[in-house]
């Protein structure tokens, strides 16, 4: 293999810098969104917990699949028992919505059972879940829309612990969701052009040599 010409040197290095930075960003906080899909309501949650601030309340078996937005209550991931672990010490709406009496459960639903409750003050996530390790879940409510199940459109925060990095939950009702801030966008632009000037400046010191 030939080495790298000496003026192409720095574009790959800076190349390489660059795509290290934006795959080295650590998975963000936890967050649903619910969307009507068609005829139904989908919710899709992904992110991780930093479980730091929170109190084990307790260990036990639950379904996943479960919503009252009266309760400020929403339970997602696959629909068989699992082992769950209950913290306490969130904070945030004890609502977002009319919901019940009644708790809705979803038709269909996959992967990890994560659930906010917020008229409670606890969150539940996967049994012996590692604080930090990335989650991600679905369930659909077939033959739904947010106003039969009681939902209010809107940006729900719980926040629990010193408020430090993947310390809340948000549940996002319609809408298109919360940014990054636009961070890895930039971060790949500034790259980007950085990359161009330094192409510019090379094929121009090849001109004149």
């Amino acid at each position: 293999m030939k080495a790298l010409p000496k003026k192409l040197l720095p574009l790959t290095l800076f190349a390489i810098a660059v795509t290290s930075l934006i795959c080295a960003r650590p998975a963000e906080a936890y967050t649903v969104r619910l969307r009507e899909v068609g005829a139904n309501v989908v919710a899709t949650g992904s992110g991780a917990i930093n479980l730091t601030g929170l109190t084990l309340q307790i260990s036990g078996i639950l379904t996943p699949g479960t919503m009252g937005a009266n309760f400020g209550l929403i339970q997602t991931g696959q629909l068989t028992d699992v082992l769950v672990d209950t913290y306490t010490g969130i904070t945030g709406p004890t609502s977002f919505g009319p919901g019940g009496p009644f708790f809705f459960m979803a038709n269909t639903g996959s992967g990890d059972f994560v659930g906010i409750a917020g008229h409670a003050g606890d969150i539940d996530v996967p049994g012996g879940y590692v604080s930090g390790a990335p989650l991600s879940d679905s369930m659909t409510f077939n033959s739904a829309t947010f106003a039969s199940l009681g939902l209010t459109p809107g940006t729900y925060v719980w926040s629990w612990g010193a408020r430090g990095a993947n310390q809340n939950f948000t549940l996002i009702i319609g809408g298109a969701g919360v940014p990054d801030g636009g961070s890895t966008v930039s971060l790949l632009g500034f790259g980007l052009l950085g990359l161009a000037a330094l192409r510019r400046k090379l094929s121009s010191q090849e001109r004149k040599s």
